[in-house]
Parts: C-alpha cells; sequence; structure tokens
C-alpha cells in the first residue's frame, strides 16, 4: 500500500510525489478515521482501552477473544489501515506492558496476527511508532478551523488524561507548522539548483518562519504536561521491546509464520521517528559524526511511513560538483557576494539548533531526573532504548558547529 520510490538528484523535488502536503507536512492528507468499518471487538478496545488498562482487566478481555478483528483485506485502502495499525499498536502495547512489574513476553495471535499482516501493508514494523501514536491519531473539534492545539484531540489513548493528551498534542501542531517549513526547503533545494538566488533567500524565509512557530509550540510542553505525571503515567507504554531491560529477549508474536516463534526484538515509540529534525539535517546539509545516536536514527528511519523515508534520502542526494550539500555550497560560495543569503541560511541553522536544546531540557527533565521505579521504564534510557543524553548534546553541538567554519 505504502510503495517507496526513488529519486536523482538532478530532478525537481515536489511535496506530493513524497504523499506531503504544504499545510500538513507529514501528518496525513486526510484526517484520520476515527473508527473500523464493521470491527466491533477492536472498536471496542479502542474505545475503553484507559478503562481496561486503569482495570488492568486488557490482557485477560484479550485472551477471551480467539479473534479481536476479521481478516485483513489488501485491498482496504491506506485510511483504514492507519486506523486499524493506530487500534492494533496501542492494543499490543498495552497488553506487553499492562503489569510493569511482569510485562508480557508473548502477545496472542488474536492480536499478534493482524498486527503483523496490517503492518507488513503498510511497510512498517509490527510495533506502536510515531506515525501511529501522532501522525494519524487526531481529530479536530471543528473540522473547519486547522490542525493546532485547541482544536485538535487524540483519538487513541492508553490511560487518557491531560497530560498525556497534551505530550501528543504538542507533536501534532508541531508536524503541521512543519508543513510551509518543508514547503519553503523544497523551493530553495530546486532554486539553488537552478541558480535563481532571490527564490533560494524566500525558500529560506518560508522555512525558518516555521521553524519559529515549531519552536513556539515546543515551548508550550510544560503547560500542560507534568514531568513526573508523564514518566509515570505517559511513558511506561511506549517503551519497545529492543534493548529492553526487562524484556531482554523481546517478544513473541504468536502464531505469526515469518517469525516461527521467535522473540522479535523492535524499538518503542519515540519522537525520533518524526522526520521533521532529520528532514532538516539532510536539507539544509548538517553531517553529524558516527555514533551510537547516528546510527540509532538511521535504523528509525525503518518505523517511517516508507514514503518519508524516501524523502529523507532524496533530500541527502541533492549535492552540488563538489560532493558538498546542495543548500549549503550554494548559500556558503555566496558568503561573500550575497551576505544575506548566507544569514537567512544561517538563521535556519540555528533555529535547528534551538530546537534541539529545548528538547535536551525536556529529555533532562521529563525522563533522566525522574526516580525510577520500575526496570521496565528506565531513566538511563530512551524509549527507543538508547542511551540518549550525551548524544544529543553532541548532535547540538554539530549543529551549532555547522556555520562556523
Amino acid at each position: 500500500v505504502e510503495a517507496t520510490m526513488t529519486t536523482s538528484s538532478h530532478q525537481s523535488l515536489s511535496l506530493a510525489q513524497f504523499d506531503l502536503s504544504p499545510d500538513r507536512g507529514f501528518l496525513p492528507a486526510t484526517d484520520p478515521l476515527a473508527q473500523l468499518p464493521d470491527e466491533p471487538i477492536l472498536n471496542q478496545i479502542g474505545a475503553e482501552l484507559p478503562k481496561f488498562l486503569t482495570a488492568r482487566q486488557f490482557r485477560s478481555f484479550v485472551n477471551d477473544h480467539r479473534e479481536v478483528m476479521g481478516p485483513v483485506a489488501d485491498d482496504w485502502g491506506l485510511d483504514v489501515f492507519r486506523c486499524a495499525m493506530r487500534t492494533l499498536s496501542f492494543a499490543g502495547h498495552a497488553f506487553v506492558w499492562e503489569d510493569p512489574d511482569h510485562p508480557a513476553s508473548l502477545i496472542p495471535a488474536s492480536l499478534a496476527l493482524p498486527w503483523c499482516a496490517v503492518a507488513q501493508q503498510l511497510g512498517r514494523p509490527p510495533v506502536l511508532s510515531y506515525a501511529s501514536y501522532a501522525l494519524h491519531n487526531w481529530r479536530r473539534l471543528d473540522p473547519q478551523k486547522p490542525i493546532e492545539l485547541g482544536n485538535v484531540v487524540l483519538l487513541q489513548n492508553f490511560l487518557g488524561g491531560l497530560d498525556e493528551e497534551w505530550f501528543v498534542l504538542i507533536h501534532i501542531d508541531i508536524e503541521a507548522k512543519a508543513g510551509p517549513g518543508l514547503v519553503g526547503l523544497v523551493q530553495a533545494h530546486n532554486a539553488a539548483r537552478d541558480n535563481m538566488l532571490d527564490d533560494v533567500l524566500q525558500g529560506l524565509h518560508a522555512l525558518a518562519a516555521a521553524q519559529e512557530a515549531m519552536r513556539e509550540t515546543l515551548l508550550r510542553m510544560p503547560e500542560r504536561c507534568d514531568p513526573y505525571i508523564y514518566y509515570s503515567r505517559v511513558r511506561p507504554y511506549i517503551h519497545g521491546w529492543k534493548n529492553s531491560p526487562s524484556l531482554p529477549q523481546g517478544v513473541v508474536y504468536e502464531g505469526v509464520a515469518d517469525y516461527a516463534q521467535r522473540p522479535q526484538q523492535f524499538r518503542g515509540e519515540t519522537g525520533s521517528q518524526s522526520s521533521i529534525v532529520p528532514a532538516l539535517d539532510a536539507g539544509l546539509g548538517i553531517p553529524h559524526a558516527d555514533d551510537p545516536l547516528t546510527q540509532y536514527l538511521v535504523e528509525m528511519r525503518d518505523y517511517m511511513p516508507p514514503r518519508h523515508r524516501t524523502f529523507l534520502a532524496a533530500l541527502e542526494a541533492r549535492t552540488d560538483e563538489q560532493h558538498r550539500p546542495l543548500l549549503y555550497g550554494y548559500a556558503r560560495d555566496r558568503k561573500a557576494t550575497h551576505p544575506d543569503l548566507w544569514k537567512a541560511f544561517c538563521t535556519c541553522v540555528d533555529l535547528l539548533a534551538q530546537f534541539r536544546d529545548i528538547h535536551i531540557g525536556y529529555a533532562e527533565r521529563y525522563i533522566f531526573q525522574q526516580h525510577q521505579s520500575h526496570a521496565s521504564n528506565p531513566t538511563a534510557v530512551g524509549t527507543g532504548g538508547t542511551p540518549f543524553m550525551p548524544y544529543l548534546s553532541k548532535h547540538l553541538e554539530e549543529t551549532k558547529r555547522f556555520t562556523l567554519d
């Protein structure tokens, strides 16, 4: 369903070829479906998951049902597959993490089989990833008004409550704010290739305006998401089962022929699976020296929708005759003759550094400084399973240094 595609570094880039939209960016072109047609049990799971988890009755509910949904059809269409993936992913994680002291190391076939079938259609692993947690998990209160804080709510929660809702909605608002920035980035790239200086400048200004809006939204995280509540009530359910202290072998997907009853290891849901920052790194040409986080971020692309992955690869492939990143080389060569162009480029890099800096502060407050009470919710590693603090700081420094030569 979600096919990949290739582009050459000489072609003109367009957002449409990667299923991206000018006002929504990486969010889907149509508002996500709230429920699946003709799937009463799965829809019940979606609606009542917070109640099941509060009562710790979700595992027993799943175990009482030989099927939670009917057969997966190839012709469902993208919206239906994304809706099914969202509910199945929340259900899978709820089953594994319902009891934090005793996580489940086997997902029963009633969940595992449809989950793997839907994941295969979408070109993503059968685990909760950012696409299902944020990109495809919202509705507008007023369909005539924008996708932004104050008009969006979540379709699916684990426990529910203000802090969980706000945490994800901040991400959704940032994704929407990024849309016009991606328009500017693509415009700047195409104009640099065609040596249209004014259009490059205009594109960079549009990107900077979007980055400022994204930064202002990110700064609002503490308004309604408390660090303790996030750590103890929101975060436990989004961990995966790779590099997991409490599930060192991973998780068995019962009945899935491809896995042959062998435990599988997948990373947990994390904002590192958003394509925004990688697109800015790729589009602006910011290099990161090899380290565990760099390798991890490459791995995170496997969890993104395939077209988003291809967009990042297309940006990275765009270089000039000296094999430098296209946009960086274009602006750098005109540093003396067109200082306003170089300044606009540096502004975009600086805004990305500011975004990274705010994020590091949150990682420190919301995770690193919290008191660890369960091995299943460690403070030293992110939900993706990596030690994050030293490498986040390193990537921030690399961003800051990029335009200093």
